[in-house]
């Protein structure tokens, strides 16, 4: 019997031994995880309760809340979506447990991974979205630090995106809840995912680590838990109960049990103390960071490491793709006739905007002046720029008479006057006055000399075909009233001043002669042998006096008695079309300019007018040949911009409505 006691006395030992040393090795790291806990008010970052909270511990996959928060960041930016094609690294799929089961080179969607990472807490997926997001582990790494940064987490540094435990790969029980908050306020679109119990992660089924405690606790709502050895048992959690929000974070758990115990007890907490009503203070999001921004030098990484802020970005320049560039709009040729008429057309501007304007004082500058859309000229300014009598009679004789030869010797004007003119000259015609005026004596005195001597003026005889004859009226505006039996003053003024000669007509004007300077006036037509270009002279008054004249009629027929003329003699010129559209005035019908094009074509709504203008001009250039004659317009209606063609017949809105279908532009038609 005794040798039976001592044997089972041996074996009871060894086993109690054996229970002790497998506790020992078992609990030893558990044990040699501290605890950390906070509880923060979630709508306003207050802190309620707090125990360790900034020493630097190992999160475990905590970490993948920030993994989760740069891929969210990515989407917002637009360089990712959520059926963006991941391809998996060899070092994504090498990793421990949990995993997803990835295989290298498989792709998979940025939703599957998502839902992994969040829900099973799977390190390959995380690994697979930090490698495509930051090229590798380590640059993937570098920016979720400076991320951290941004967001206040300024005790902690990531090495990898999954949480696996590596050297330096540190963070603090306050960092986490800031985090956990940050994700909460910064993609509320998002949040719920933390919340599944079970999702499709493509490759598989996927449950959510922390059901216990989503479904254990009144208002759990998230939302990452974590385990190491080197951790223990981690946990970020949120809850809302009626008005209030508490966001609490416990590090360094013995068990699942242990930590969702010490949840429920930091919860209480923060319930207990968080106030009913608070104003809302979101957090500042982070900034999302340029995609062109490489790895910073390892020293940034660094908690209070020397110089880090001033450490050198290195820009990565290098293009991966080389998208083909966008067809040039179709520009409609524009017809050779077209183009010939509108260079004609510039060529006659040009040429008469850089014509040189007419002398002073010549025919051409005058009817310039007068010309409609010209300058009002004043009376005196014309006769101040017109050329001297003389000059004028000479021109105009120069023109009639062949010229003298300039190299002979000099002689007196009216020997060349005389010389160039006919034999003889009828006395009291316009030709007569014209001589007289060349020889240069007073107006006066070449006036009445001019005249003919009352004895000497013949007498016509009566001809009844000639009495018969009616003469031909004169225009209205010349046309003067004679005097048959007028008693003139002594002295009578006349006005020699100035004349102004007309431009010729083509045709012989009527003259009017003397026939019987007692009885009547006859109207004959002569031809003037040398001013038949002459058709009317006109004078101003002067200071010369004429003595009595022995003819009244005569002096009457010659002395004008209508007023001074307050106008150049020179009318202005009208042009043909003018003179016809004044004989037929042009009937104006004004009519609709829509011409039955009551149609439009609606491209679309837009958030602001600009976009809706740059839509609009987009689709003009890719439908100019239906779209040009359209008339684009922009309207708000309900927060939203519509961009419209309008003023389009029905045939061109249906016929560009199919068009831009075509080419999968949004259309249709509006108005009718």
């Amino acid at each position: 019997m005794g040798d039976v006691a001592s044997l089972l006395g041996r074996i009871y030992h060894a086993i109690f031994l054996a229970f002790v040393v497998s506790t020992i090795v078992v609990t030893s790291p558990l044990q040699a995880a501290p605890f950390a806990a906070i509880v923060m008010d979630g709508r306003t970052g207050e802190v309620l309760y707090e125990k360790n909270a900034d020493t630097r511990l190992h999160p475990a996959s905590l970490t993948k809340m920030m993994t989760l928060y740069i891929t969210f960041q990515e989407i917002q930016a637009g360089r990712l979506t959520l059926d963006s094609k991941v391809t998996v690294t060899k070092y994504a799929a090498s990793q421990p447990p949990s995993r997803l089961g990835l295989k290298p080179g498989q792709k998979i969607a940025v939703r599957y991974l998502i839902r992994a990472a969040a829900i099973k807490s799977a390190n390959d997926a995380a690994s697979a979205l930090g490698d495509h997001i930051g090229g590798d582990a380590a640059g993937f790494a570098k920016r979720m630090t400076r991320t951290a940064r941004q967001l206040g987490m300024h005790n902690t540094t990531f090495k990898n995106a999954n949480g696996l435990t590596a050297d330096g790969h540190l963070s603090t029980a306050r960092d986490m809840n800031v985090l956990g908050r940050h994700l909460f306020y910064d993609f509320p679109q998002y949040y719920h995912i933390f919340s599944r119990r079970t999702a499709d992660a493509g490759v598989a089924q996927v449950s959510n680590t922390n059901t216990r405690f989503l479904d254990a606790y009144e208002g759990a709502d998230g939302i990452k838990t974590g385990y190491t050895v080197a951790a223990g048992f981690n946990l970020t959690a949120s809850a809302h109960r009626g008005k209030k929000h508490v966001i609490a974070t416990v590090f360094g758990g013995t068990s699942t049990a242990n930590r969702n115990a010490k949840m429920k007890e930091l919860m209480d907490i923060g319930f207990g103390k968080a106030p009913n009503n608070v104003t809302e203070q979101p957090p500042v999001a982070a900034a999302v960071e340029d995609a062109l921004v490489a790895s910073l030098e390892t020293g940034i990484d660094e908690i209070d490491a020397e110089g880090g802020a001033g450490k050198i970005v290195r820009v990565s320049g290098e293009v991966k793709v080389s998208p083909r560039p966008k067809a040039r709009p179709s520009i409609p040729a524009v017809p050779d006739e077209v183009v010939v008429a509108m260079n004609a057309s510039i060529e006659d501007a040009l040429a008469e905007a850089t014509a040189e304007p007419a002398p002073a004082g010549t025919l051409e500058f005058q009817a310039e002046a007068m010309a409609p859309g010209a300058a009002t000229v004043e009376p005196e300014t014309a006769l101040a720029t017109a050329e001297e009598p003389e000059a004028a009679v000479e021109d105009l004789l120069a023109e009639a008479v062949p010229a003298v030869d300039q190299t002979a010797a000099p002689i007196q004007d009216e020997v060349a006057l005389a010389a160039a003119a006919p034999a003889e000259v009828a006395p009291g015609t316009l030709e007569a006055q014209a001589a007289a005026l060349k020889s240069g004596a007073a107006p006066a005195e070449t006036l009445v000399a001019a005249l003919p001597e009352p004895e000497a003026v013949p007498t016509a005889e009566s001809d009844p075909a000639l009495s018969a004859m009616k003469p031909k009226s004169r225009p209205q505006e010349v046309a003067k009233t004679v005097v048959a039996e007028a008693e003139l003053p002594a002295e009578v003024l006349l006005p020699v001043e100035e004349v102004l000669v007309a431009e010729a007509a083509p045709a012989p004007v009527p003259e009017m002669v003397m026939t019987d300077p007692g009885t009547e006036l006859a109207l004959v037509e002569e031809e003037a042998p040398l001013l038949s270009d002459v058709t009317g002279v006109e004078s101003v008054a002067s200071d010369a006096t004429l003595p009595p004249l022995a003819n009244e009629l005569a002096v009457a027929s010659l002395v004008a008695p209508a007023p001074k003329r307050q106008a150049p003699i020179f009318d202005a010129v009208v042009a043909e079309d003018e003179a016809v559209a004044a004989k037929d005035p042009e009937v104006v019908v004004v009519m609709s300019t829509s011409g039955g094009r009551h149609f439009g074509v609606n491209v679309g709504e837009f958030p602001s007018r600009y976009d809706a203008e740059k839509a609009l001009l987009k689709t003009a250039l890719a439908e100019s040949a239906t779209l040009n004659e359209g008339l684009r317009k922009t309207t708000q209606s309900d927060g939203a911009w519509r961009a419209s063609f309008m003023g389009l017949t029905e045939e061109q809105a249906e016929l560009a409505c199919r068009r831009l279908s075509a080419r999968a532009i949004p259309c249709e038609t509006v108005g009718g």
